[in-house]
């Protein structure tokens, strides 16, 4: 099946809500094409194509609510599962932080999330780009891992509050990992965009093939205190776990690193470098998102970090109205500031470090310090007097993106990324730190 267009979901919704009987009632719903290529070993291994959408329709009593899902859109099938929802509601017990549903909401525009190439991609569109990327490993004579996925989407909701709210969204990303015959050296690539115009599967897999033939003859250095560039996908899966928790109520309660005795928190105060601006903005052009949130709550530029100042945490409704102040959701999406440099001259102005491709397996040590240990992978080199000397073997790192942000020394141009450990997008500078602790060697390459 197409997308739904607005017009079809405002119709149905509208079907739907006709139904209720209940005090309140929200329907949602998803409908997305995707086609994606998997290849390992130089080869295709699947290939596939899904057409899907799915509704959740809640209906609430008081503070009582009951969920429902449904993919049959016939009208028996809409009413049943209208009543059915009424029916959980009925039984379910009082949730003593329910809020009551939003009426009408003002948003800003949204920005291009969804564009009409994306959505046309055909099969032989992606079979060019994996074949692209297949030569590349063969013509360098190494082996290719990767996956290829393109989607178009489509989401709505509305409730009898009166509340509508629509958007459609397009995606392309593209990952690969190459590694040389004996195994011994990796390189890795990651690109996502809304835009596949901006797809270079060619250049990209140069990447990873690059990295890969560079990183065989791994040498061992000491584990220790170092000074290392994260390029964009090795600082992105520190900084979302600084910028995913910029949550009010954990640290009112005391469970969050921006937690102060007595129930206050960090909020007003300078904890990172002051060269350190991070802020969502969904109408971003390089990363455009919703304007709203899953509430249906406007979404609009807002500053997170601004000179190294905690400016904004966020605040569910609940929250807010317990605390006495405005509302305000979760970004959309994630932009951090960078500087003029580009990757390469922030190498050159190295003395001595490490450059660090990929970050992996982050686990959390100390949620009160955001203290989080993981590995380096896939292409992790040493560099002197500004210039990559030798590959060194990968090591396991103890760090928290507070104390990286403090000790902050350059920034290079902010680029699109996408995280290997949650998958989220954001716009993020390679960066060039101090004092990163490595605590022990890993051979895994």
């Amino acid at each position: 099946m197409a997308i739904l267009t607005e017009q079809e979901c405002r119709t149905l919704l509208s079907k739907v809500l006709s139904y209720s009987k209940a005090d309140e009632c929200q329907v949602s719903i998803y409908s997305s094409d995707s086609a994606n290529i998997r290849f390992a070993r130089n080869n295709v291994s699947t290939s596939g194509a899904i057409s899907s959408s799915s509704m959740a329709i809640s209906s609430a009593f008081g503070k009582k609510l009951g969920v429902i899902t449904l993919n049959d859109y016939s009208d028996e099938s809409i009413q049943k599962a209208v009543k059915r929802s009424e029916e959980l509601a009925q039984f379910a017990p009082e949730n003593p932080e329910y809020m009551p549903m939003l009426g009408p909401q003002t948003y800003p525009a949204h920005g291009q999330t969804y564009v009409d190439t994306t959505a046309a991609i055909t099969p032989a569109q992606r079979s060019k780009w994996v074949e692209d990327s297949l030569n590349t490993a063969k013509q360098n004579k190494l082996t290719a891992a990767g996956f290829l996925q393109d989607s178009a989407a489509s989401s709505a909701m509305m409730n009898s509050k009166g509340l509508f709210v629509y958007n459609r969204s397009t995606n392309v990303n593209f990952s690969a990992t190459m590694r040389t015959a004996d195994g011994q050296g990796s390189g890795y690539v990651t690109k996502d965009y809304n835009d596949a115009g901006k797809m270079d599967v060619a250049a990209f897999s140069a990447i990873a093939a690059k990295k890969a033939a560079g990183s065989v003859g791994a040498k061992a250095i000491e584990p220790g205190k170092y000074t290392v560039i994260l390029e964009p996908a090795a600082g992105i899966v520190l900084l979302e776990q600084l910028y995913g928790s910029l949550d009010a109520r954990s640290a009112d309660e005391g469970r969050s690193f921006l937690s102060l005795p007595g129930g206050k928190t960090r909020l007003g105060e300078k904890m990172v470098d002051e060269r350190v601006n991070i802020y969502a903005d969904p109408t971003n052009p390089d990363l455009p998102a919703t304007t709203y949130d899953g509430e249906g709550m406007p979404l609009d530029k807002m500053s997170l970090i601004e000179k190294g100042v905690v400016k904004n945490l966020s605040y569910s409704r609940y929250w807010a109205q317990k605390k006495g102040v405005k509302p305000v959701p979760y970004p959309a999406n994630i932009i951090m500031d960078g500087g003029t440099q580009t990757l390469e001259e922030l190498i050159k102005g190295t003395e001595k470090g490490i450059l660090v491709t990929r970050l992996w397996y982050i686990r959390p040590v100390d949620p009160q310090t955001l203290l989080y240990t993981g590995l380096t992978r896939d292409g992790t080199f040493y560099i002197e007097n500004g210039q990559i000397k030798f590959p060194i073997k990968n090591m396991r790192f103890n760090e928290s993106p507070v104390i990286m942000l403090n000790n902050l020394d350059a920034l290079g141009k902010t680029e699109r990324t996408v995280s290997g450990e949650s998958s989220q997008s954001a716009l993020i500078p390679p960066m060039r730190i101090r004092d990163f602790t490595f605590t022990s060697l890993s051979d895994a390459v």
